[in-house]
């Protein structure tokens, strides 16, 4: 995937994730939003850290 893309979905991911725990925290769910952060954090960083399978040349 092109870094330009790699960036988007990344900064996409992150305003998701910081939505959904303002959302959470807003209804008294703080654990859950918490989590919610967490694993958007993970995918962000799953995303840059193994790319992606194909074929070698």
């Amino acid at each position: 995937m092109p870094t330009h893309i790699k960036i988007i979905v990344s900064v996409i991911t992150l305003v998701v994730g910081a939505a959904f725990y303002f959302s959470e925290s807003h209804y008294g769910e703080t654990i859950l939003g918490w989590v919610g952060i967490g694993l958007s954090v993970f995918m962000v960083i799953a995303m840059w850290l193994f790319r992606e399978p194909g074929r070698r040349n």
